[in-house]
């Protein structure tokens, strides 16, 4: 998935574009754009922070003054193709100059965040964000609708195992959904699906509470470097470890770790006063 920022422009001349892939925008505060088939017909949509606009594919379009500052994102074939089972080839979604989806916002929301951010948590939880949204835009807006088939079951010990050897051989890579998925044979949607049903976790939430448990082994160590250890465990930067550990334990690694140290230090004390006692 791409994920862009665009500032308001003063640039007033129409521009003809051409998209070829799946896009769409939120837009981040108040302002306007200008729209049209033609040049000499191009018509102010004002928008407010939050509105939604899906873009034409394939077909060009003449874009004016962009007043506006706006998200866009891009989402990829596979995804949409995964969330429209059965379909074969591209999927199509109706074009929509302003719309609002509360769904679709919450979740270009946390896509804004993790951009802001400087992409911390790598490239599984975007696949994730990207799976969310084209669930959302084919149940809505594609022009030949397929209901999401609902699945029962969840996944089998088998393919949950390999998931598991899977997530544990690579946790210090960026593992992507989509590679979690092919792993066991299926669409990335269809995965994702059952993963939550079979474990009650997405599988991102599942791999970084994986990070976090080999985490906290680690940091066991008298000669651990928590810096060390956050790159160790697949995290990219210390403060999205720090942030991380601390949702799943309540402490940050470092007081994790002087705490298990103390531990350590009163345990052997212990149970040298208890030897000199028996002397």
């Amino acid at each position: 998935m791409r994920v862009e920022l665009f500032q308001p422009e003063s640039d007033t001349k129409p521009r003809h574009w051409v998209r070829h892939d799946q896009a769409f925008a939120m837009m981040l505060g108040p302002g306007s754009i200008q729209w049209g088939s033609k040049r000499s017909a191009l018509e102010k949509f004002d928008y407010t922070a939050g509105d939604l606009a899906l873009c034409h594919r394939h077909e060009g379009e003449w874009v004016g003054l962009m007043n506006v500052p706006h998200l866009q994102l891009g989402i990829s074939d596979a995804a949409l193709m995964a969330s429209s089972d059965g379909a074969y080839g591209e999927v199509e979604l109706h074009p929509s100059r302003k719309f609002a989806c509360s769904r679709l916002s919450a979740l270009v929301a946390a896509a804004r965040a993790e951009m802001v951010a400087g992409f911390p948590s790598g490239r599984l939880f975007l696949d994730s964000v990207e799976q969310a949204m084209a669930v959302v835009l084919v149940e809505g807006y594609a022009v030949r609708h397929r209901p999401v088939q609902i699945y029962r079951g969840g996944l089998g010990s088998a393919r949950l195992r390999r998931i598991r050897e899977l997530v544990h051989a690579k946790l210090g890579d960026d593992l992507s959904l989509d590679e979690m998925a092919q792993s066991v044979g299926l669409s990335t949607a269809h995965f994702a699906r059952m993963f939550r049903k079979s474990t009650g976790e997405t599988p991102h939430q599942f791999v970084l509470r994986q990070r976090v448990e080999r985490a906290r082994a680690m940091l066991r160590a008298p000669s651990a470097r928590v810096l060390a250890v956050a790159v160790a465990c697949g995290f990219r930067t210390q403060q999205h470890f720090a942030q991380v550990f601390r949702d799943v334990c309540g402490v940050i690694p470092t007081q994790y770790r002087q705490e298990f140290l103390d531990s350590e230090v009163s345990c052997v004390s212990e149970t040298h006063s208890e030897d000199t006692q028996r002397l």
